[in-house]
């Protein structure tokens, strides 16, 4: 539930369009609603500017169309991420409208367009090939919010010269968000080159010593370029919230 819904639901009361009774009926559904499986919190988007979303893993498929079609009643746009294939499929069947991003492994469903509410562009830059999936959430959640996006992969410190070749698009963006596993070093280098919010997200991606992405989260945290913010592993999604709040000041 967001302020345009709660406008418009104030409006048709005013018109004589929507009882009062009928008026309270949706509004005891704020600031949660029970069913079940899970506590939907329709309040978030009045409260935070951004609507509660889905983390897939480890829900089943029924579950997660349960929270879809109660955010649906409240006219709430709905992302799901981390979901397989299977999932999707099913999901969609209860919501044809859905699209599944497969390479994010994200769904969205939009009710209405999302509010342009970014002040510039989201940047994700993604070390190598690799670390894409995590990039693309990022990149749909960004847009997801309101955002406008784009995306630069594959141009990790083994070859920098790709990262150097764009560096005016590092420029025009407002603030980036930068995906590398291996030994994490990407971030600290964007670091150094703009005067951007640069936010770093470690990735699992690496051979045995990377430790599933703790070299990387370490290298990050240790950055010597000052003013980089880091996220949790492989948290594409954590990253692109933070952005946005930052691309809205």
């Amino acid at each position: 539930m967001n302020q345009e819904y709660l406008k418009l639901m104030l409006d048709s009361v005013r018109q004589g369009q929507l009882s009062v009774d009928g008026a309270l009926l949706q509004l005891r559904q704020l600031p949660f609603q029970d069913i079940g499986c899970a506590q939907v919190d329709h309040h978030r988007q009045l409260r935070q500017g951004m609507p509660e979303m889905v983390f897939g893993e480890g829900k089943t498929a029924e579950q997660i169309v349960a929270i879809a079609k109660a955010m649906s009643e409240s006219g709430s746009n709905i992302l799901v991420t981390r979901v397989d294939k299977e999932k999707a499929g099913l999901f969609i069947k209860s919501f044809p409208a859905a699209c599944y991003h497969a390479e994010a492994r994200c769904l969205t469903l939009e009710h209405q367009p999302p509010e342009p509410r970014g002040k510039g562009t989201i940047l994700v830059v993604s070390a190598g090939t690799s670390d894409i999936p995590v990039a693309a959430e990022a990149l749909v959640t960004a847009s997801f919010l309101g955002n406008q996006v784009d995306h630069v992969y594959d141009v990790g410190v083994a070859g920098i010269h790709r990262l150097l070749a764009r560096q005016e698009q590092l420029a025009a963006s407002a603030v980036i968000i930068v995906v590398a596993g291996m030994e994490g070093a990407l971030p600290s280098v964007v670091g150094g080159l703009v005067d951007k919010p640069v936010i770093a997200v470690p990735t699992s991606v690496g051979y045995g010593a990377s430790f599933g992405g703790i070299a990387a989260l370490l290298g990050m945290l240790n950055s010597c370029a000052s003013g980089v913010t880091v996220v949790n592993i492989d948290n594409g999604f954590g990253a692109a919230c933070a952005a946005s709040l930052m691309n809205r000041m």
